[in-house]
């Protein structure tokens, strides 16, 4: 077997840390990595000590809220804010950092980045937010998908 690449290494690691997801919805990964260290990992789900929504029940689908829309009815975090949230409680500087994740970040996860200093995001799967996109080219971000049916894996 090959030796992967580190776009491929990082964006496998994403899938593992997006097990650990409480989400009922969507299970998403994340990863801040600089120099090729990574700085924090973050998945989707409630705050610490709050119940799962697998005990209270998805608020999201009792309302039949889609996919991408109204963020804030949502018990839970993204895998990215987590990933944030973890570099900063342990005081970590993630300036210049890129964002590997299982999907492309949405629109109030974006903010975030751009205000965070990520210099490039890697994703795998979509995520329709068409307004995410344009502020990501806007700001500069580097944004690349990983795409693994070419070539076992490469940059798209």
């Amino acid at each position: 077997m090959p030796r992967p690449s580190w776009d491929q290494y990082f964006i496998d690691i994403t899938h593992l840390v997006a097990t650990r997801s409480t989400c009922m919805r969507r299970h998403v990964g994340a990863l801040l990595v600089k120099n090729r260290n990574i700085l924090a990992t973050g998945y989707n789900g409630t705050p610490s000590g709050i119940r799962h929504c697998e005990e209270t029940g998805c608020l999201r689908e009792r309302l039949q809220v889609p996919s991408g829309e109204r963020h804030e009815l949502c018990r839970g975090l993204h895998a990215e804010q987590n990933a944030i949230i973890q570099a900063a409680r342990h005081g970590i500087n993630i300036d210049g950092s890129t964002l590997y994740c299982t999907t492309m970040p949405c629109i109030i996860c974006t903010k975030m980045l751009i205000n965070a200093g990520i210099s490039r995001i890697v994703f795998e799967g979509g995520y329709s937010d068409e307004l995410a996109q344009e502020m990501v080219a806007e700001s500069g971000i580097e944004c690349c998908r990983f795409d693994r049916s070419v070539n076992g894996g490469e940059l798209v």
